[in-house]
């Protein structure tokens, strides 16, 4: 089994940062492709970042591209996603998700194997 824990949320102000990290325990020796999702009220859920493997690759979504930042670090099995200049609209529950290799860095939820339980991030005006 794998089992994916998120930490960092927290109430913040708008302008502010929060960095999210998401512990991975289990099979750790295997690859996977790592997502950070997020879920406000009455929403979808929707991807909002995602990094390959060994982490030369990233994908963001357009309205959080500047703003996040995806990272891994293999040897601590930890993933982090840095987030900067939050807006209200980034109120939301954030996930992290993965998924086991042959894998593609996308941004959508499909394929995902594993999933957190969430970290609330409340961002007020």
């Amino acid at each position: 089994q794998v089992q994916l824990v998120e930490s960092g949320g927290g109430s913040v102000q708008a302008g502010g940062s929060l960095r999210l990290s998401c512990a991975v325990s289990g099979y750790t020796e295997l690859s996977y492709c790592m997502g950070w999702f997020r879920q406000a009220p009455g929403k979808e859920r929707e991807g909002v970042a995602a990094i390959s493997p060994g982490g030369a690759t990233t994908d963001y979504a357009d309205s959080v591209k500047g703003r996040f930042t995806i990272s891994r670090d293999n040897r601590k099995n930890t993933v982090d996603l840095q987030i900067d200049s939050l807006k209200p609209e980034d109120t939301a529950i954030y996930y992290c998700a993965a998924k086991r290799t042959p894998c593609q860095v996308v941004l959508g939820s499909g394929d995902y194997h594993y999933w957190g339980q969430g970290t609330q991030v409340t961002v007020s005006s």
